[in-house]
């Protein structure tokens, strides 16, 4: 398989939705909550330019387990 980086960065997705549905599924486990928790990035630039004007709202959520399953996907394109 031909390496190229838009597989990659499909391989990194996957994993880190992977990863937040395990933590979603894991979160009421006793001992397991604290790899589910996660934290939330947000970033809102917007701008004026009189004829053009824009709004952008990001909020990333990021849990242990998203970061995990994001290195899993790493590991496995390596390995193809």
């Amino acid at each position: 398989m031909k390496k190229n980086i838009v597989v990659l960065l499909v391989f990194i997705g996957l994993g880190l939705i992977a990863g937040t549905l395990i933590g979603r599924w894991v979160a009421d486990v006793p001992g397991l909550e604290m790899l589910a928790r996660s934290m939330e990035a947000r970033w809102s630039p917007a701008a004026d330019l009189i004829v053009l004007r824009f709004d952008l709202n990001l909020h990333i959520q990021i849990s242990l387990l998203s970061i995990i399953g994001a290195a899993v996907a790493i590991w496995i394109y390596r390995r193809l």
